[in-house]
């Protein structure tokens, strides 16, 4: 069984040596980070080639996922990250680890209404 360590190697088996799957070690695809590999083409068209070479020829239904996760942040957000001088990303990750204790405690400090951290909590659904 062949050992491929590095991400180095991962692409010259991939590009030049061409081993089959069946030839490389268990341990070998622990290591297999296909991130990484699917970041080395240089250029879109090497990923449709890719893609092209890769997928069959027949007519197939994709269905597209949406995330049902979508929760309506932005205002909230932007009270976090103007008290904890971030960015709005940043905010937003705040506001998943404070949860609904934690936020309503820098809504209180920010002096804002009661009525407004209720509207506030509610429409982020924390």
């Amino acid at each position: 069984m062949k050992q491929v360590t590095t991400l180095f190697e991962w692409l010259n088996e991939i590009t030049l040596y061409k081993t089959a799957p069946e030839e490389i070690s268990e341990e070998s695809w622990d290591k297999f980070n296909s991130y990484m590999i699917h970041r080395y083409p240089q250029s879109k068209k090497q990923i449709y080639s890719i893609y092209r070479e890769m997928l069959p020829k027949k007519k197939v239904y994709l269905k597209y996922v949406k995330n049902e996760n979508k929760r309506n942040y932005q205002e909230l957000a932007e009270y976090i990250a103007d008290y904890l001088e971030c960015s709005l990303g940043e905010a937003d990750e705040y506001i998943d680890i404070l949860q609904d204790i934690g936020v309503r405690g820098i809504l209180w400090k920010m002096g804002v209404e009661e009525d407004e951290t209720e509207k506030l909590i509610k429409k982020a659904k924390l």
